[in-house]
């Protein structure tokens, strides 16, 4: 048998998106596999209950248990950073390296990674999540020198939900946020939510609008194979990041 090549992802349990648009990324691969460890999300809120589904003990727990499967590089397949702070992305790879001996990786700060190196200072961010939670990830980029300046958001709670809402829906916040003039609108847009079903409308959208277009589960894809060493320009029909 030729070497395979072992990715973790961490889960939120009420996603039903990120496993399937995961597989199909990597179907191209046959040497590569992806498995899942679930954590307790059923919401996205800023109230003490819903931010202590992120306390780092349930999802080193998850962690721990892809380790049994020999995974050398596990990814935090969600997007909390974006309202708690890029500060707590790190902490977590930081530890589920201790606790497990693979590498780590997020789909946030690989996103963060990919608009760092690419110059991007205007960006359009599309979600499913709250007005306030959306508010909360535009204040975290601005500090990082990131104008969102251009968002629209669902005002949605529920985590299950956000994997019902429909590819006309998404096409809509996609265009409605690079409707402005030229010389203003994004230089990227983002859609933050790996519930959201955006990644296979990723290379229409792209060729509609001439800018990247980054969803959230490619990113953790392309940098857990990154890490991994795997080339990811083998990855074709999802878009212009795995061309990097």
């Amino acid at each position: 048998m030729p070497p395979r090549t072992l990715l973790g992802m961490l889960t939120p349990s009420s996603n039903t998106t990120l496993e399937p648009v995961t597989a199909a990324m990597l179907a191209g691969l046959p040497e590569v596999s992806a498995h899942f460890g679930r954590f307790r999300v059923t919401e996205i809120a800023l109230s003490a209950g819903a931010l202590a589904q992120f306390d780092n003990r349930e999802i080193l727990a998850a962690a721990e248990l892809l380790s049994h499967a020999r995974c050398e590089v596990i990814g935090w397949n969600g997007t909390s950073s974006g309202w708690l702070g890029f500060a707590s992305d790190l902490a977590l790879c930081d530890a589920i390296e201790r606790a497990t001996g693979a590498r780590a990786c997020t789909s946030v700060l690989a996103l963060n990674e990919v608009l760092q190196a690419t110059g991007v200072k205007r960006l359009g961010l599309v979600s499913p999540y709250r007005a306030d939670v959306q508010a909360a990830i535009v204040r975290n980029y601005a500090a990082e020198g990131i104008d969102c300046v251009a968002e629209r958001h669902l005002g949605l709670q529920d985590n299950f939900s956000f994997s019902e809402v429909d590819d006309a829906q998404i096409r809509s916040m996609v265009r409605d946020v690079m409707a402005g003039p030229a010389d203003t609108r994004p230089q990227a847009v983002a859609i933050f939510c790996t519930n959201l079903r955006g990644a296979p409308l990723v290379p229409e959208l792209e060729a509609e609008f001439g800018v990247p277009v980054y969803d959230t589960i490619a990113t953790v894809v392309w940098k857990a194979l990154q890490l991994a060493g795997i080339d990811t320009r083998r990855v074709t029909g999802w878009g212009s990041l795995f061309e990097r």
